[in-house]
């Protein structure tokens, strides 16, 4: 079971900000089924309609208030967008969804769905058992999901015991997932406004529906202050 840990710079500047995370132990990753796909695409059709205009993005939950705890922690919102606006701004956009496996494209969804941004990785690439979320140094920087050099320096990261692999921006390719990973963590960043009850079912049903497109069964999850 990994050990997560709030940096207490980050309790301070962003007071009621949490993790949510889950493990799983032998995910099986490949492609979506199409019956997923179709569900996915269903969701991004209403998504559209009921966000239309230029208004539409503000107005979804959670984007509001992860650009409000951007700023709190020193960090440009309209520079550096959190993955889940950037995920829905996309879709609003009328682009399709990019396609990569089942627990890419799972998280991708859920991330969504909730207005939060999602992490998933490997396990198996993760060094140590303690991730550390934090404000990144002076140095952090690594090659993003997006294909560039990101530095890190300054923003919302988690870290291992060798270097900094995630982000609520862009993860790192170090912990990416592919069809060999069995074993997953699911990392969520959760801004203060939402209530415990909320919490709650934000693991629930994010475990439930990440382990009927994916199998595998969860070993831990819970919420960290």
């Amino acid at each position: 079971m990994m050990n997560l840990i709030i940096d207490k710079q980050i309790s301070e500047l962003l007071p009621g900000f949490r993790l949510g995370f889950i493990e799983y132990n032998h995910v099986v990753v490949s492609e979506t089924p199409k019956m997923a796909k179709g569900r996915i695409n269903l969701f991004l059709s209403t998504l559209r309609l009921d966000h239309s205009g230029n208004e539409g993005l503000t107005k979804i939950d959670g984007v509001k208030q992860w650009r409000q705890a951007f700023k709190a922690l020193g960090m440009d919102p309209s520079r550096y967008r959190p993955s889940s606006e950037a995920l829905l701004k996309r879709v609003l956009q009328e682009k399709p969804m990019y396609w990569v496996n089942g627990a890419v494209d799972v998280n991708n969804f859920l991330s969504m769905k909730f207005g939060l941004p999602f992490g998933i990785y490997n396990k198996d690439k993760i060094n140590g058992d303690r991730i550390l979320c934090e404000l990144g140094k002076s140095g952090y920087s690594y090659e993003g999901l997006n294909g560039r050099e990101t530095s890190m320096e300054g923003k919302l990261v988690l870290t291992d015991d060798f270097s900094p692999f995630g982000s609520p921006i862009v993860d790192s390719t170090r912990t990416s997932i592919d069809e060999t990973a069995t074993r997953l963590i699911q990392v969520i960043f959760i801004h203060p406004q939402l209530n415990e009850e909320q919490h709650a079912n934000l693991l629930e049903s994010s475990a439930q529906l990440f382990t009927q497109i994916n199998g595998g069964e969860v070993v831990s999850s819970g919420i960290v202050e």
